[in-house]
């Protein structure tokens, strides 16, 4: 086996899985995907109702922590990530959300040409095979399915109930032309199947792409530089060290928080905070690891007579037991859940031009990502979609397996906070219908809230994540934190690309799986046009 290709993955998660498959399909061009974790094609990742065994754990999870927040009373935030093929995908809650058109067309507007709405829309089609919706907004022939829900719940019904008597809108599509309402998410399912990015672009492909080489349990320590172009990757698997080289480029895949750790591993950053950690400085480019940005998340919990809700409860263990046999059958009912099966986007003010939160209606009690349990219930998630805070990824120490330092700043800027306040107020709306209200036996945190004052205090003591974190290798020019151009190349460097979340210069209003696959589709698509030119 070669231990030299065209293209070095590292990551195989939502961007590296799509541009390492989507490179892999011409036979002449050579790719290696490495990835630290497993092959995560098992039924823990297919069944939807096991990403409750892997969010609130280590199962296929890297399961970080960031530093002390200061704006939540200090508390130290959890901050579940993918491990494995598919990466974040794997793991996720599977909604398909783009985003709004206003985020690219603001992407655009900072400089960075080629990535307006209308620029990337062909990139989402292009991956989308819709089992639903077709026309200007949607694709029916790509790898990742995308559909409806098989769960059948009847609380779809309430839910839809309860957003009419708040007046909202009701919207069947979030990626059409209008985002604004709530609804029913899409998800990537096939079959009552989760389709992580991996399942999409990848193993389809094992043993009969002779190019494609995948390395699982291949922890990326360094990136190889002959002067400033990378020309390999060391990577440990099991007890050895291992090299492997590139004809063409390094393609960096690892997300948000791993990408900018090991582009510091290997000297990229800035040079005085490398120095005091004894790694020596390749290229100066103090963006590296800057600019964090994530949804940060409330949570609405009650506790619920309706035996349609998901718990470990006699009913609840009951219920799951019964659909078992259901999903074995037909892939149908509650092992098909995302948990998060309804939602939808709204304005806290009339005034706004686009919607301000997301609501992510789950068909369980969430506390504290899963890890403490109420009993039978659901919840009902608030998150900011556009924070001003801004956070940072640095290194602990020059070792490649210690976890990086994660600080998302939550509620950090001031106007965070009101907003979120705001975001609670219009959430209160939907909770205090009669649809609702009948759902409800118990308000597990909400019920001595009175004042704006009470909101606040109530939202730093529970505010946290709903796993969207962008931005620290952001995409610019003339931008003094700017990490790539907008062909995703990293300034002052040749044959280094970077391919995740980390390049967003905005963290986009809403969920961040499809957006990363798009900007997988769009990376392969710029280098397959600079192989042919």
């Amino acid at each position: 086996m070669t231990d030299e290709v065209d293209f070095i993955v590292v990551g195989g998660g939502s961007g590296g899985a799509t541009v390492a498959g989507r490179l892999s399909e011409d036979p002449a061009t050579s790719v290696a995907l490495l990835d630290a974790g497993g092959r995560n094609d098992n039924w823990i990742v297919t069944t939807p109702y096991m990403l409750f065994l892997m969010v609130a754990g280590t199962v296929n999870n890297w399961a970080f922590t960031t530093v002390p927040q200061q704006g939540l009373n200090g508390r130290t935030g959890y901050q579940p990530r993918g491990r494995g093929l598919g990466g974040s995908s794997a793991i996720n809650a599977m909604v398909y959300i783009r985003g709004h058109r206003a985020d690219y067309d603001h992407w655009a507007t900072l400089g960075n040409i080629g990535w307006s709405y209308d620029d990337v829309l062909p990139y989402f089609k292009r991956a989308e095979n819709n089992a639903e919706f077709d026309g200007d907004y949607h694709g029916q022939s790509g790898p990742l399915p995308v559909g409806r829900l098989r769960t059948d719940n009847p609380v779809h019904e309430i839910f839809l109930q309860a957003a009419r008597e708040a007046q909202f809108p009701v919207r069947d599509d979030f990626n059409a032309e209008t985002q604004e309402g709530l609804g029913l998410y899409q998800v990537t399912q096939q079959n009552g199947e989760r389709w992580s990015a991996a399942r999409a672009y990848i193993q389809p492909h094992l043993g009969s792409r002779r190019n494609l080489r995948v390395e699982t349990s291949a922890h990326a320590s360094m990136i190889l530089f002959d002067g400033k172009r990378a020309v390999g990757v060391k990577y440990r698997q099991g007890k050895e060290v291992k090299e492997i080289r590139c004809r063409r480029e390094v393609i960096l895949a690892s997300g948000a928080f791993q990408t900018p750790q090991l582009l510091m591993l290997s000297g990229i950053g800035n040079a005085a905070a490398l120095a005091r950690l004894g790694i020596a400085s390749v290229h100066h480019l103090p963006g590296v690891g800057q600019n964090l940005q994530d949804h940060p998340d409330f949570i609405f919990a009650y506790t619920s007579g309706n035996p349609n809700f998901s718990s470990l409860s006699p009913k609840g263990l009951q219920r799951l037991v019964r659909g078992i046999g259901q999903y074995r059958r037909e892939r149908r009912g509650v092992l098909t859940s995302n948990f998060a099966e309804c939602g939808g986007f709204l304005k806290t003010r009339p005034d706004l031009d686009i919607p301000d939160i997301q609501l992510h209606f789950g068909m369980a009690v969430t506390d504290d990502h899963g890890r403490k349990r109420h009993g039978n219930g659901f919840s009902c998630h608030v998150c900011l979609l556009r924070p001003k805070s801004r956070g940072t990824v640095a290194l602990k120490n020059a070792d490649p397996l210690a976890p990086p330092l994660i600080d998302p700043n939550f509620l950090g800027e001031a106007e965070d906070l009101e907003m979120m306040v705001a975001g609670y107020r219009t959430t209160q709306r939907l909770m205090e219908t009669p649809a609702m209200r009948g759902l409800q036996t118990r308000d597990l945190f909400t019920s001595d809230v009175r004042s704006d004052d009470d909101i606040r205090a109530l939202l730093r003591a529970r505010v946290d994540t709903v796993y969207h974190p962008v931005g620290t290798c952001k995409m610019g020019v003339d931008d003094p934190l700017a990490v790539v151009d907008p062909s995703l190349k990293v300034h002052g460097l040749s044959g280094l690309r970077v391919v995740d979340a980390s390049i967003m210069p905005t963290l986009i209003g809403g969920n961040t799986n499809a957006p990363t696959i798009m900007i997988g589709e769009k990376a392969a698509d710029m280098i397959r046009s600079e192989l042919r030119g």
